[in-house]
Parts: structure tokens; sequence; C-alpha cells
């Protein structure tokens, strides 16, 4: 897959999840922390990155520049999803399915920030198995990864994006044409 330039877009970053691990060492315990991160340019483009750190700003700028490096691209329809797709990652499920216009982004944290960072106006989402930040925030990305655009599925088929949808009048079969 072709890399994308973060210095071409016009990123915004969204910090998901920080989390504070500890380590226990013989003079007691030291502490660091680790921040889910989201960029996106609002017009197709979202990456996801994780920093890890002894001070949060560090943890939280150490995730931006991993997000930048991870960037991929969307194909969007209308301000929504081209298809319904369900990413798996561990345990973690989640279900992605293009809703009509006027009915925003209904999606829980993670998916609701990387859905915001790529430009997605309306779009439903169920969250199945486990709510882990890490994983639902992966699972999410699997999920876009694997979304086709009409032009890539007809593409792929070696057809017209006409005769995908069946909308080319040489293709229909003549008991469809009575009704």
């Amino acid at each position: 897959m072709k890399r994308i330039n973060p210095n071409e877009l016009e990123l915004k970053e969204k910090v998901v999840h920080v989390n504070r691990v500890a380590k226990v060492v013989k003079g007691g315990r030291r502490f660091s922390f680790n921040a889910i991160v989201v960029v996106g340019d609002g017009k197709g483009h979202v990456g996801v990155g994780l920093g890890k750190a002894n001070e949060v700003t560090d943890s939280i700028s150490k995730g931006t520049e991993a997000a930048k490096k991870n960037i991929i691209h969307v194909a969007l329809l209308n301000g929504t999803l081209p298809h319904e797709i369900e990413g798996k990652f561990g345990a973690g499920r989640v279900f992605l399915k293009p809703a009509s216009p006027g009915t925003g982004v209904i999606a829980g944290g993670p998916v609701r920030a990387i859905m915001e960072a790529l430009g997605v106006s309306d779009v439903l989402t169920k969250s199945r198995g486990s709510a882990n930040p890490h994983n639902m925030v992966k699972a999410t990305v699997v999920a876009l990864e694997n979304m086709m655009s009409a032009e890539q599925i007809a593409k792929k088929r070696n057809m017209s994006v006409m005769r995908v949808f069946n909308t080319d009048p040489k293709n229909v079969k003549p008991e469809q044409e009575e009704n």
C-alpha cells in the first residue's frame, strides 16, 4: 500500500486514552504512561498511534508521531461509509454500518474518535467483545483497511461500476423488466 505523506495533510489530533502503568522495583513503584492518539484530516485520512513514556505529554507526542506514520486512506461516500463491515482484533470486535444523512456518529469513545477524525458524519457502530480501548481502536482500523469503494470492487472483478450495481440495461434479465 502506498505510504501517505502526513506533511501534505492538515491533521488534527485527538487523545483517545491515557493509561498509567506501574513497574514494581526495589525502592517502590515506577510509573509510566501510554497514550492512544488518533490523527485525521476529516477528508478520508486517519492514523492511530501508541506512545509510551515516563511523562503524559511525552507519551502523547510519541503517539502522535506514530499515528502520522500509520495514516490510511478510506473512501467515503456522502459523509458515510460505502458498506457494512466488521473488524476484529484480539477479543475486540467492531461493527460499522453506513447511515442516512442526519443520523450523526453513533459510536462509543474510541470508535467515535476515529470516525470524527476520518470525517464521517453519519455512521452506526456496535462494539462487541472486549471494551479495551486498544483492541477497539485496532479493530476499527482493521475494518477501515478492509473497506472497499465501488471503483475498487469493479476493478477487482474486471467490470464497470454500473455493472457491479447491475444498473446496466444490457444486464437486466427479461423477468426483471416486467416488475
